[in-house]
């Protein structure tokens, strides 16, 4: 089962970024009330590491058990792993250094002083998946969360930004790694988005996730969310594909809304 988008439009892109951050804190503490911990896939870009920003400077962000939120990433640039560019080094700078994390808590995806090449990358990051689920199921096997592939923790939450292009997370209109039926994790070459190499989670992965939020704003975005809501093929249009078990919510700002069909909209 996965759940049809919906989409919520805020007057502009500050107004947004405030809503998303009360949003993913509400979330995150009924998340926690109800099984201990919880779990959220970062995104990288200006909305994603703005959001994670306005969490560390919301009053309520102290609601949040912060040492029980495991943290994994959508996708990530494959260079040093201190190179600014890195989504996990924005992250930590916006957010995870002004919380309580448990650092082991914190998944990063490997860099290029650990691995010769994306692809070993992306098959630690699908190892280390595979084994955190594993220690979950061991923990807790009457977790009354939706069920999910053996290979993946449970994801309540994934967050994902869209590119003009309609890219999300590391995956482009037409090649290799939006067509991965297979692999939970893929190395990424020949990005037309600089840096050409990445490591990103498929969508095989991402539909896994309980809920979804696309975090999205700009003019610059509008046709490729028009696009993806109007149902296109996620060959073409990516971010027409990620569909959560129980929630797709576009969380967009009016510039990005222009092209939206307006049976969808909903105003916040």
């Amino acid at each position: 089962m996965s759940a049809d988008p919906r989409v919520s439009i805020h007057p502009d892109s500050s107004v947004l970024m405030a809503a998303i951050a009360a949003r993913l804190i509400t979330k995150l503490v009924d998340i926690q009330d109800k099984y201990g911990e919880a779990t959220v896939v970062l995104t990288g870009g200006s909305m994603g590491i703005g959001s994670l920003k306005a969490v560390a400077e919301s009053p309520a962000s102290g609601a949040v058990d912060w040492s029980k939120v495991n943290f994994w990433w959508g996708d990530e640039r494959f260079v040093a792993a201190r190179d600014p560019e890195r989504n996990a080094v924005q992250a930590q700078e916006a957010l995870l250094a002004h919380i309580n994390a448990d650092p082991a808590r914190i998944h990063v995806p490997g860099a290029t002083g650990d691995f010769g090449s994306p692809e070993e990358a992306a098959a630690d990051y699908a190892r280390r998946l595979s084994e955190a689920a594993a220690a979950e199921h061991a923990a807790d096997m009457s977790d009354d969360r939706p069920e999910h592939p053996a290979r993946l923790p449970r994801f309540d939450i994934v967050l994902l930004g869209v590119g003009p292009d309609a890219h999300v997370a590391s995956l482009f209109p037409e090649q290799a790694g939006i067509r991965e039926k297979e692999l939970l994790v893929v190395g990424v070459r020949n990005s037309p988005k600089p840096p050409p190499e990445r490591i990103s989670l498929t969508l095989p992965a991402i539909n896994t996730a309980s809920e979804i939020w696309m975090v999205v704003a700009g003019e610059d975005k509008a046709g490729a969310v028009g696009l993806a809501l109007a149902g296109a093929n996620p060959v073409q249009v990516p971010a027409a594909g990620p569909r959560g078990r129980m929630e797709t919510l576009w969380l967009i700002d009016e510039n990005a809304a222009s092209r939206v069909p307006q049976q969808l909209v909903r105003k916040s």
